[in-house]
């Protein structure tokens, strides 16, 4: 992609009521627009980072057994009441009555169209196990939206749904999940804090709560700096020390529930078993806030120049970055690079702006490609040009006849890493 054609409009400034430092980046970086408040326009590069979450998330989820699907944004009320949760979120819940007289929402949650689902389509035990999840857009009619994608009104979740006969079944799928949240995070870059915590609405017997640290996030966490142990829930002192604990804000990303059989019960969600019972199918709920997360992994990726993204989930793999691309070698060697380097698999962005160095160098770390090529006319002469690291902001000069080479070469390095 060139930079000259790539719709990314970069902001010189903080714009005016981002509270969040990932809030501030995306909108400067020219990610995200906000259309009104709480609901958010994902720009060409916005949308290359979500998608790139969505697939590490999609391809963790493939990994367990877990198939995808697609469920309706609109839902029929009479699920809700049918739960017992219609008047539990009737503050968030966006509800209105469609032409035939029928009472709708948009789905703020989907445990109740699964459910329904399920119901219809699984009437035995040789059915189960099954595990079910999507990645769908959510509405909640928050009263008041607060840090770009940390609370808004249209958000991205990934909800996954087991269902199985027995109580070591949801036991197994449980951890599954637990231990492939653990893997999604840490491709994202993430390094979570990990707390039993109250299902709240949801309901359950069971969940954990996935929250990274941040000044931006509304949860709060208390942990122990001697003994490592972590909590959800306010107390005095570590039950296991006795140490004072820490108070800290968090954002949560990832919520996992053993919800049993709450939803099928109420939704008639039974199966024959092998005596030929009807019992009703024990559910987990599995779920991460994909919009959500993204703010997370700025939050914990930046510097004061700008955002710095992990390498699996940068909008491109290298920026391409001429200081002149007035100058013929220059702007040659620049496109000669780019076409080797698209043909060897990389997605490249190059810098073919007639602009000052410092523009280049200061939207180069405000939009925080990890890897940059840098030709200048100093370097051109020696026939080098150089390879700046985002991250560690390291530096080093290569040859230009063995540059592709050794962008191959330190690209498998990293992705062995």
């Amino acid at each position: 992609m060139l930079w000259s054609k790539l719709f990314i409009p970069t902001l010189k400034e903080i714009p005016q009521g981002a509270e969040s430092i990932a809030h501030q980046l995306m909108l400067r970086a020219g990610f995200l627009r906000m259309l009104v408040a709480g609901v958010y326009s994902y720009l060409p590069c916005g949308l290359r980072v979500l998608n790139n979450v969505q697939n590490i998330i999609r391809r963790e989820m493939n990994a367990i057994g877990a198939q995808e699907v697609l469920l309706p944004c609109l839902q029929p009320q009479e699920l809700w009441d049918r739960s017992g949760r219609n008047a539990e979120m009737e503050e968030v819940m966006i509800r209105f009555v469609d032409r035939r007289g029928r009472k709708m929402c948009l789905g703020p949650t989907h445990e109740e169209v699964i459910t329904e689902l399920v119901a219809d389509q699984v009437t035995s035990y040789k059915q189960l196990p099954l595990v079910l999840y999507q990645i769908q857009t959510k509405f909640r009619d928050e009263i008041r939206p607060r840090f770009g994608l940390v609370r808004s009104c249209e958000f991205i979740m990934k909800d996954a749904y087991s269902f199985d006969s027995k109580e070591e079944g949801l036991d197994n799928n449980y951890k599954l999940m637990y231990e492939a949240y653990l893997k999604i995070f840490s491709r994202l870059g993430l390094s979570p804090v990990i707390t039993e915590a109250d299902s709240g609405v949801m309901g359950g017997s069971l969940s954990h709560e996935f929250l990274i640290l941040s000044e931006s996030g509304e949860d709060t966490v208390y942990f122990c700096g001697e003994c490592n142990y972590t909590s959800g829930k306010k107390s005095e002192n570590c039950p296991g020390c006795a140490s004072p604990l820490s108070e800290k804000k968090a954002i949560e990303i990832g919520h996992i529930f053993k919800l049993g059989t709450k939803y099928s019960n109420s939704l008639s969600a039974f199966f024959t078993d092998e005596k030929g019972s009807r019992a009703p199918v024990i559910m987990g709920c599995y779920g991460i806030g994909v919009s959500r997360a993204i703010a997370a992994i700025i939050e914990a990726n930046h510097d004061a120049k700008g955002i710095i993204w992990p390498k699996e989930i940068a909008p491109f793999d290298l920026l391409l970055l001429p200081l002149n691309i007035t100058d013929i070698d220059s702007r040659q060697l620049a496109f000669g690079l780019y076409h080797q380097l698209n043909q060897a698999g990389f997605n490249v962005l190059l810098d073919d702006r007639d602009e000052r160095s410092g523009v280049k160098f200061n939207d180069a770390d405000l939009i925080g490609i990890p890897l940059r090529v840098v030709i200048g006319a100093k370097s051109l002469k020696e026939k080098k040009i150089e390879l700046q690291h985002r991250r560690d902001k390291s530096i080093c000069a290569i040859d230009i006849d063995a540059a592709v080479e050794k962008i191959i070469q330190l690209n498998k390095k990293e992705g062995a890493g």
